[in-house]
């Protein structure tokens, strides 16, 4: 499992239309940071503002009072695709968790979450963790398994040793800068990795990624557990 041990603080994108939503979530922020966690500092703008900011790592956006919806997520990931984002949405549309998850989202929680675990769906995140109901995680994992790979017909793509080793990690959870710390390469470096492995899997995500990975047999060695990704409440 991949070690988290970085000294600086993580910015965190708030995006909400509503002023008392802004205060809501940036009171989540307020609490001490425990020895050894990273500090988790809130930045408040508009999709823009927050799409310009290049220290940003993360947004929290809320589908509940921000416009947009789906098509927002879609443009966050043109523009910014290593941006990983907790959404606030709905509660009760499954489809919509699925879709968000598929476009990007790293966590995905209702409206009627509290505070608190908002708080440990950022953690979660910015763990390395996919934060999402579990049986809507079990749906997307069938659904992605189910998707025919024009890839099975032609063979499994070949990969170059480091190749490999990327994808070892990512199956693990890593983030691109624990996989360049991991392997001593530059982050930017492990961006080209992830981008050559989604061409040649034809996926579109990190989550398509390993589900097609794993059915492709194409880890080094499965590993015993993906821990992070079952991490979920």
């Amino acid at each position: 499992m991949c070690s988290m041990r970085n000294p600086k603080p993580i910015r965190v994108g708030l995006l909400t239309d509503e002023p008392i939503r802004i205060e809501g979530l940036a009171s989540i922020f307020d609490h001490e940071t425990p020895v050894g966690q990273y500090q988790l500092i809130p930045v408040v703008g508009s999709l823009n503002e927050l799409l310009a900011n290049s220290l940003l790592e993360y947004i929290v956006v809320d589908l509940n009072s921000s416009s947009g919806g789906k098509e927002m997520l879609e443009r966050i990931r043109r523009a910014r695709p290593a941006l990983r984002l907790i959404v606030i949405g709905p509660e009760g549309n499954d489809e919509l968790v699925m879709e968000s998850i598929i476009v990007g989202a790293r966590g995905y929680l209702d409206s009627a979450a509290g505070p608190e675990m908002v708080r440990q769906a950022i953690d979660a995140v910015t763990g390395g963790s996919i934060w999402a109901p579990r049986r809507l995680l079990s749906k997307l994992i069938d659904r992605l398994l189910a998707v025919p790979d024009t890839s099975l017909t032609n063979g499994p793509p070949h990969l170059t040793a480091r190749e490999h080793q990327v994808l070892d990690l990512i199956l693990l959870a890593c983030s691109n800068r624990e996989i360049a710390r991991q392997l001593g390469i530059e982050e930017r470096t492990v961006k080209a990795y992830v981008g050559s492995l989604m061409r040649k899997t034809g996926s579109d995500n990190r989550i398509e990624l390993s589900m097609r990975a794993l059915n492709l047999s194409l880890a080094a060695q499965p590993p015993p557990q993906l821990r992070r990704v079952n991490r979920v409440h």
